[in-house]
């Protein structure tokens, strides 16, 4: 089908989907692939009823059968992009560090694909034009000059910043034959793949960027100081898009920790205002990044001063703020789309692993979709050949929490009048989160919204995962959320080979 995008009164776009997914949410997530959109947004069509007034769309059976004519409107604006150019090597700090201090998070945006390449200035622009039309003529490919490559690999450099300052050398490719893709007579002879000294090129020129960007004091990309004079370096691990924010425009740390108390107070009522809170979790929130990035303080104590963001409501926010994902949407999206071969492949592996029989003939008791969720998480490790027996435990009201929490570091727990159970109590009065001993998250609905909260908190925190269980919360990470995929250890890459397996 054809569609006709209006995006804003100078950037509308012509877009085919070969066949109309099966509802408004599913044509949004296609819209947002293949437009690079940000943010939530609703879908208008020009309804032929009304003369072509723009209606809401509810429904895709409310659209003509051929051709429709779409528009987008934000409902909440996404963070601007690094727009800062340079021709020059020693001028590209200017630019890029005027919107590292404009108050809004600079990494905010998950990695497009395909990776999109920005305008160049416009001398730079008819000269890749000219080189390309000529390329299309008789194969011929421009000769680089130094001025130009280093305006294009300064212009890149900026975009990837803003995207995830520490790229993986996938990302890297991506954005190399992203480039020839778009300006064919930038290929290089004798090359298979016609970017290979691109990609190299833009590895360094990333060093050299954050480089710059360290010595004008980005926190993104600053030392500290850990030890005895030992210098490291505090960047994102798990794919973090606004890992480490400047402080908004106008505040300073004294005044966020005015707010930081203000928020606690509110926190403390018997009826405390929820947008209240929400706003102030949102404001302090590069205070709030810097102190768990900076000081590596306990959970018990980032319970102390936050106790606000040990609750699911604050859980799912600081989770977006991070990541700009949904964690939710993120993990139970995930999980879903893969419970079938999960389970299957559990089936074929049960002859190997008895607790798998056992949680397989759980669910053949009710094999609810909830049921399956928890099925597969709690299978996940014996799949993957890990220890989970100290991570999932029971108690009884009446139990000790410090025995019960004692040498506990990550884990789930369950209370639970019931004394024996094979898999899971039918009878469940609470489930908890347990961090570093400590009860840190109560009254959760289910075991698999344990494990979603779990997941949203080792960000939040910032915290590893256990190595007793480090390949079971990689799997969740990268095969069921789809986070930092793109590279696996060698046990997690088995595990996908072995669902994605045709059959």
């Amino acid at each position: 089908m054809l569609f006709r995008i209006v995006l804003a009164a100078d950037d509308i776009r012509k877009l085919v989907i070969d066949e109309l997914p099966e509802s408004v949410e599913d044509l949004k997530s296609i819209l947002v692939s293949k437009l690079n959109l940000d943010g939530e947004f609703v879908l208008q069509y020009e309804d032929p009823d009304f003369q072509n007034d723009l209606v809401n769309l509810t429904s895709l059976t409310d659209l003509p059968k051929e051709r429709a004519t779409l528009k987008i409107v934000q409902k909440s604006l996404p963070n601007e992009q690094f727009n800062g150019s340079s021709n020059q090597d020693t001028a590209s700090l200017t630019s890029a560090s005027s919107p590292l201090g404009s108050g809004t998070p600079t990494q905010t945006k998950s990695w497009p694909d395909p990776f999109i390449i920005p305008s160049f200035s416009y001398d730079a622009e008819l000269k890749l034009r000219r080189a390309n039309d000529a390329h299309e003529k008789d194969g011929s490919l421009l000769d680089v000059t130094k001025e130009l490559k280093t305006e294009i690999l300064n212009k890149l450099a900026e975009v990837i910043f803003n995207l995830n300052p520490y790229p993986t050398r996938e990302q890297i490719e991506s954005v190399s034959e992203a480039l020839v893709k778009k300006h064919p007579c930038l290929k290089e002879p004798g090359s298979s793949c016609g970017w290979y000294c691109w990609k190299y090129s833009l590895s360094f020129k990333m060093g050299n960027f954050r480089q710059k960007l360290r010595v004008a004091g980005c926190p993104t990309v600053s030392l500290s100081t850990n030890g005895a004079g030992k210098k490291q370096l505090k960047k994102p691990r798990r794919s973090e898009t606004n890992f480490l924010p400047d402080m908004p425009d106008g505040e300073t740390s004294s005044s966020l920790e005015e707010e930081r108390k203000a928020l606690l107070i509110e926190v403390t009522k018997k009826n405390p205002n929820n947008k209240f809170i929400d706003a102030a979790m949102a404001r302090t929130y590069a205070l709030r990044r810097k102190e768990i990035i900076e000081q590596e303080p306990l959970v018990s104590d980032i319970q102390t001063r936050w106790p606000a963001l040990f609750t699911e409501r604050q859980i799912v926010a600081e989770f977006s703020r991070l990541l700009s994902a949904d964690l939710m949407r993120s993990f139970y999206g995930g999980l879903d789309e893969l419970l079938p071969r999960f389970l299957e492949l559990y089936k074929n592996m049960d002859q190997d692993s008895a607790l798998l029989n056992k949680i397989l003939q759980w669910l053949g008791a009710d094999d609810s979709n909830q049921n399956k969720r928890t099925a597969v998480l709690l299978g996940l490790p014996h799949c993957l050949r890990e220890n989970s027996t100290s991570f999932l435990k029971t108690c009884e009201p009446t139990s000790e929490i410090e025995d019960v929490t004692k040498g506990n570091k990550v884990g789930i727990l369950i209370v639970t009048e019931q004394q024996q159970c094979d898999v899971l109590p039918t009878e469940i009065i609470d489930i908890t989160l347990v961090l570093e001993e400590h009860l840190v998250v109560t009254d959760i609905s289910s075991v698999p919204n344990a494990f979603a909260l779990l997941m949203g908190l080792f960000y939040v925190v910032n915290i590893e995962y256990p190595k007793h269980m480090k390949y079971t919360f990689e799997a969740l990470q990268k095969l069921v959320m789809n986070i930092g995929g793109s590279s696996c250890s060698s046990r997690v890459h088995g595990l996908r080979n072995k669902l994605f397996r045709k059959k």
